[in-house]
């Protein structure tokens, strides 16, 4: 039940929150989150790097490569809905750093697998790190950044995603010709050295422990923010300004469901979906695609791969200057509109070499990294912060069915022998379908997580 006192220490945070400025302590901990995530995304990507190399040194057929590239993603779906629990009972902080260390150990268990079905297992664990990592690190960014500034503030780290594909990409392009598909996992184990200082120097979120009722700590953990940024300022805060109020109580998953909270969830359910359908239906198979189609060679085929992850990275920036400027809604409803032009080029045109699957797909990669950072800002941004974790992670349990059911689908259509324009083409309605749900999301630009939310 929500008390005065609640309500009034509500504001209190967020009007204290909302004055701080930039400073050394935002880029610390933008650092040290962003370091999490660029490993998560480098994880990620791991196994679609190597699949060229396992399907030929194991002798995969079509469905046991499926298999081994989707069963990390149904890790990150159970993860996901693990994780936003956690979350929210926990603590973000606490969260961030267990996903990490599952999936760094995971990732060394990878590296020493001898068979499919061995690394499909392992990569199930790692999906279970992985899927709950990113949305609870992306609520927390949330909660630190001031409205004004948020969508700028969050995208700017959410650059670190797809810099991890790119450098996941990047990185194979030599290592796994040379050293071979393992190296690339033992790498991928780095983040627990991560899991280990990121509670001793990352403040848990002042936002989350008032919600818990445990309003000294937050008090105690924002009074020590403030000093590290008078500190790396060298000057007094400005005067705090009243602040809108949050209900302060337990926050149940069911509450996602209900009045207001039924249509956020929704068009947040089908966006994530829908966006991740379509992008991991292209980039799980690119690098096969390049080999198989087309018969380029190994490193070709990565180049490939690699200028698609970098034009994605270029769409999150782009996105990052402009979503506090245009709003969420007309930023996500123009990139999914982009998607389905670049991948209709793609269909009609009939992909007939790797080069002009390359452009276009670079293309459509640019509008899908935008939509997929856009979608991490926004979704924290819907919910109380009693139920922020547990309504980020269910939006990213969609992105998992999303990222499972893709490239099921483009394989089961390459498998058919329906040809490459069938698979652009079944994506681009797909991301039709996104840009009308995008039509209906509620607009969150400028406001601040309490006033969405009281």
């Amino acid at each position: 039940m929500t008390t005065v006192a609640g309500k009034q220490a509500s504001g209190s945070i967020s009007a204290r929150l909302e004055r701080l400025p930039h400073s050394r302590w935002h880029v610390k901990v933008r650092f040290l989150i962003g370091a999490v995530t660029f490993f998560e995304a480098f994880d990620q990507l791991l196994a679609a790097s190597a699949l060229p190399v396992l399907t030929k040194q194991w002798h995969l057929t079509t469905g046991q490569a499926t298999f081994a590239v989707t069963s990390a993603s149904v890790g990150m779906l159970l993860g996901a809905l693990a994780a936003g629990w956690l979350g929210d009972r926990i603590g973000r902080v606490r969260t961030v750093g267990l996903g990490v260390a599952v999936t760094g150990l995971a990732s060394l268990a990878v590296a020493l697998c001898g068979g499919i079905g061995t690394f499909s297992l392992f990569r199930f664990v790692q999906g279970l790190g992985i899927g709950g990592v990113v949305p609870v690190a992306a609520t927390y960014i949330n909660e630190i950044a001031r409205s004004d500034k948020r969508g700028r503030f969050v995208l700017l780290y959410e650059m670190i995603f797809p810099a991890g594909l790119a450098a996941a990409t990047l990185i194979s392009v030599w290592v796994v010709p040379h050293l071979g598909w393992r190296a690339m996992f033992v790498g991928g184990a780095l983040p627990v050295v991560i899991a280990a200082v990121l509670p001793r120097q990352v403040q848990e979120s002042p936002r989350w422990l008032l919600a818990r009722g445990r309003t000294e700590e937050a008090e105690a953990a924002l009074a020590r923010i403030e000093a590290e940024v008078v500190r790396s300022t060298a000057e007094p805060l400005p005067r705090a300004v009243g602040g809108a109020t949050e209900d302060v109580a337990e926050g149940r998953l069911a509450d996602l469901f209900r009045g207001r909270y039924l249509r956020r969830t929704a068009v947040l359910s089908g966006l994530w979906f829908v966006a991740y359908y379509v992008n991991h239906g292209i980039s799980t198979w690119l690098p096969s695609l390049y080999t198989g189609e087309f018969g380029l060679d190994l490193t070709t085929a990565l180049v490939y791969t690699l200028v698609s992850n970098v034009t994605g990275l270029l769409g999150t920036f782009v996105v990052a200057l402009l979503v506090d400027r245009v709003g969420r809604r007309p930023a996500l409803v123009g990139a999914l509109v982009g998607t389905v032009l670049s991948l209709a080029v793609l269909a009609l045109a009939g992909a007939t070499s790797g080069g002009q699957v390359a452009l276009f797909a670079s293309c459509t990669t640019f509008f899908l990294y935008a939509i997929n950072a856009a979608l991490y800002l926004y979704s924290p941004e819907l919910y109380p912060t009693s139920n922020r974790a547990k309504g980020a992670a269910f939006g990213g349990l969609w992105n998992r069915v999303g990222v499972i059911l893709g490239p099921v689908a483009v394989g089961a259509v390459i498998g058919s022998g329906g040809g490459l324009p069938l698979v652009f083409a079944q994506l681009a309605v797909v991301a039709a379908v996104g840009a009308v749900i995008a039509w209906f999301a509620v607009e969150t630009k400028g406001r601040t997580l309490e006033e969405l939310n009281a």
